[in-house]
This record gives C-alpha cells, sequence and structure tokens, in this order.
C-alpha cells in the first residue's frame, strides 16, 4: 500500500527523523493518520530491532515535544508484517489546533499540516486563524466547582494493573487548568460527584410504562462505568434453542458492539451540557443516548470510517491507560460489524445508538427474560471445572462488582442447592471455596 494522505512510512526511528513533525501535521489534520516505522517509502517491511525500546522513546518524544498535550491523542503498538515487527503509531485530530513543536512555538517552523502525502509548515494566516477558534470549552479547561476532592478509586484501578499513581498524578494525568486548579475532568474521576448515569428498562416499545430504573454514579466515572457494564451484561440475556444436533445460543445483542457502544457513549459525552449518557432497554431494542452530535470538522462518512476526534482526551487516556477502551477509532468498526450505520442516529445536541434484539421476544422469551436470577445462576454453573475462590468465579465471569456478584450470582445458586460451600461451618473462611453440587452437575449437562 502506497503512502497516502493518511498513511506515513518511515525506515526506522533514529535521532534525525523529524518525528514530531510528522504527529503535529497529523493531529492539525481534520482526519489523523497513522505513521509506520519499519517500512520503507514502497510499503516494503524492514522491520525494528529493539520495538519496544522505540515504543517508549516514541511515547516520550511526543509527550515531551509537543504542545498543546496530544495525550490521549495518540496510540503506539507494534504489529506483524510479513513476519517482521512494525510500530504503527495511530493519531487523532485534536481538537486544540494548532498543535506544535515545543522547540518553535507557534510559528511556521513549530506548526505543520498534512498535505496530500507531507507534512507540510503551515502558512501563518492559518495558525493565527485556528489559535483564534481554538475550542477552549472542554472538560480539562473547565475549573472544577469542588476543589476539595479525593481520588482513592482512582488509586485502586491504577493499582490493579501495576501502575501506581504517583504524587505527580493530578498533573500528569492533566487534571488540572492552565492555572492549577482541578479541573472537570478530574471531578468527574473524583470518588464523589454529582454526575449519575441512568439505566432504565421499560416494558413494551415506547415509554410508557417504567418498571426499572437504575443510577450509576455520584463515585468516580470509572466505578460508575463498570456498574453499568454488570448491569446491562445481566440484561443481555443468552437464549439457548436446542436441536437434534447441538444447543445453539445467543444473546439479544451482539456484546463486542455492546461493550464498545457503552465505552463510546460514556468517554466521548459532551459533559460540558452537564448531562450524563442515558441507556434504555425495551422489548425490541436498546437505545444508547450521549450528550454532543459529531464533533465539528467531523463528517459522518469519516466517522464510519474509524477516524477519531477525542471530546475528552482526559477521559480517553485514563480508559487507555486502564485498559477499558483499546487503540484510537476502534470502536466504530466494531459496532459496524454486528449493526449498520443505520443504528447510529445524529440529532443537533444528541447521538443515539439503537441496536434490536436479535430475536422476537415471544411469551416464552419474556417468561425467561423475568427468570434473571435463575440465568445468572446458570451462567456461574458454566465457568466451575472444580473447586473455585470467588475472586476466581467472579473474574471468570468478567463482574468488577463484588456485592452484585454475591447478591445476583454466589448467593442464589447456594440457597438453590447448585453449588455448595468446601469449609460450610466456616463461610466467612478466607480458605473457602465453592463446588458443584449433583442438582449444580445436572443443571448444565
Amino acid at each position: 500500500m502506497p503512502e497516502t494522505n493518511r498513511i506515513e512510512y518511515k525506515a526506522q526511528l533514529t535521532k534525525d527523523l523529524d518525528l514530531e513533525k510528522e504527529v503535529v501535521a497529523f493531529l492539525n489534520y481534520h482526519e489523523g493518520g497513522s505513521i509506520y516505522i519499519g517500512i520503507d517509502k514502497t510499503g516494503s517491511p524492514l522491520g525494528v530491532t529493539d520495538p519496544d525500546g522505540d515504543m517508549l522513546k516514541i511515547k516520550d518524544r511526543i509527550r515531551n515535544n509537543i504542545s498543546p498535550s496530544a495525550m490521549g491523542l495518540f496510540d503506539v503498538i507494534s504489529e506483524e508484517k510479513d513476519g517482521k515487527t512494525i510500530i504503527k503509531i495511530i493519531v487523532a485530530s485534536g481538537s486544540e489546533k494548532p498543535y506544535f513543536k515545543k522547540k518553535y512555538g507557534m510559528t511556521e517552523k513549530g506548526c505543520f499540516i498534512r498535505v496530500g502525502t507531507a507534512a507540510e509548515p503551515m502558512p501563518q494566516a492559518m495558525i493565527y486563524k485556528l489559535f483564534a477558534t481554538r475550542t477552549r470549552n472542554s472538560i480539562g479547561k473547565i475549573k472544577s466547582h469542588r476543589q476539595e476532592l479525593s481520588f482513592e478509586q482512582l488509586h485502586i484501578y491504577y493499582q490493579e494493573i501495576g501502575k501506581p499513581l504517583n504524587k505527580q498524578f493530578k498533573k500528569n494525568l492533566e487534571l488540572l487548568t492552565e492555572d492549577g486548579f482541578l479541573n472537570y475532568a478530574a471531578y468527574l474521576l473524583a470518588d464523589e460527584n454529582g454526575m449519575s448515569i441512568k439505566v432504565a428498562k421499560y416494558k413494551g416499545l415506547d415509554r410508557i410504562e417504567l418498571i426499572e430504573n437504575n443510577e450509576y454514579g455520584y463515585c468516580s466515572l470509572i466505578k460508575a462505568t463498570k456498574s453499568v457494564l454488570d448491569k446491562i451484561a445481566i440484561e443481555n440475556t443468552t437464549f439457548a434453542t436446542i436441536t437434534p444436533r447441538q444447543r445453539i445460543e445467543q444473546r439479544l445483542w451482539n456484546p463486542v458492539a455492546l461493550r464498545e457502544a457503552i465505552y463510546n457513549a460514556i468517554v466521548h459525552n459532551d459533559y460540558t451540557r452537564e448531562v450524563p449518557p442515558k441507556f434504555e432497554i425495551f422489548d425490541d431494542r436498546i437505545e444508547i443516548t450521549s450528550a454532543g452530535s459529531l464533533p465539528e470538522g467531523l463528517s459522518q462518512n469519516e466517522f464510519f470510517e474509524g477516524v477519531s476526534i477525542p471530546r475528552n482526551k482526559e477521559l480517553m487516556r485514563v480508559y487507555k491507560d486502564l485498559e477499558l477502551v483499546e487503540q484510537l477509532g476502534s470502536g466504530v468498526p466494531r459496532i459496524l460489524e454486528s449493526y449498520g450505520k443505520e443504528c447510529f442516529k445524529f440529532l443537533e445536541n444528541f447521538t443515539r445508538m439503537t441496536f434490536p434484539v436479535s430475536k422476537q421476544v415471544t411469551q416464552q422469551v419474556t417468561q425467561q427474560v423475568t427468570q434473571q436470577v435463575t440465568q445468572q445462576v446458570i451462567e456461574l454453573l458454566k465457568v466451575f471445572d472444580g473447586e473455585h475462590k470467588r475472586q476466581e468465579l467472579q473474574e471468570r465471569l468478567g463482574l468488577s462488582d463484588r456485592e452484585h456478584f454475591r447478591s445476583t450470582y454466589l448467593q442464589p445458586a447456594i440457597e438453590d442447592g447448585y453449588i455448595e460451600l468446601t469449609i460450610p461451618d466456616k463461610p466467612t473462611s478466607r480458605n473457602q471455596k465453592y463446588r458443584l453440587t449433583q442438582k449444580g452437575i445436572n443443571a448444565i449437562s
């Protein structure tokens, strides 16, 4: 594949390679782009000898040599091509243009723009124009109305993945305004805030009869996100069709597309409006609505092709750190693999995704849906292959909320006689494990 307006090839990473110029050009370009290290100008892979070391150098150069901060706007990953390891730098279009090399500032020597297949100096007139229209109303620039904030939950999440936060984490994660105050991103990630995400469930096909209304929030947005994921995973029931030869299982919605849609709605929501995303479940569909339409300068065609302009780069950076989202621009294509473009609806002030159920809800299926506890118990029984501790079972189910796992999965299974304790006379023992009873074995055989 030859170089294009969105693809740049570099044979190797050297001190003489002006990598910052290429990254700045894509940050300033309305579509962003990708830079490949280890591929020559003809598109032939050469490979890199030290991918891990080069990736660290690339991240360090982008982090320290470009302004405004590009954190949350780029990914650095390794790929295999024709048996050789290459490095791919994915750069999103930034919302704080013009971006520039710190060494030269906001000048023609520091600002670049992608023109065809080259990074060209940005004319001074364009620099002034972009600076005059630079987006300033972002959660990174808005001062939090509360400055007494704690971040114990955030510390725990980073500790769990082996990346403990240091004393400079507020600055490193860009949780401070230019004058040193905690910003609105910090407010959203703090242990306590006023933001709550609603998951509503209705009977029928409209909003007339509300049968369940759950709120997840007033805590770190990360914790609220995990709670929403767990709740909707419960609602995404598995239905089984038994044929003479096999048992065919199908969920209401594709779990990969649904997960991407949830993250997309939460991370890219326009929080400057102080309106959280909303999740609504009907008999025939799920609707996911987030505040804010397409970012300025991004067309629908570009959006569907995976062009990314992160609305909240501070949140994107944290979610990527915690491995909750993957590389930039991958979410929408994954959704489109299961649902067509028609599942997206762009309103003046909102974006809505609608996923229809994968099968019609008949009276028999409706009865299955109402038996939520029984379904969750069956899912728990399926992960057993011996004796297991509570934490191991919870991890196998991919659930983050301990109390939700205990009350919805574990306790009902014990009470119904499907599983038993290995130390029944000491239920709270730290050595406690669980195993299937014969009734539990029969239930899934």
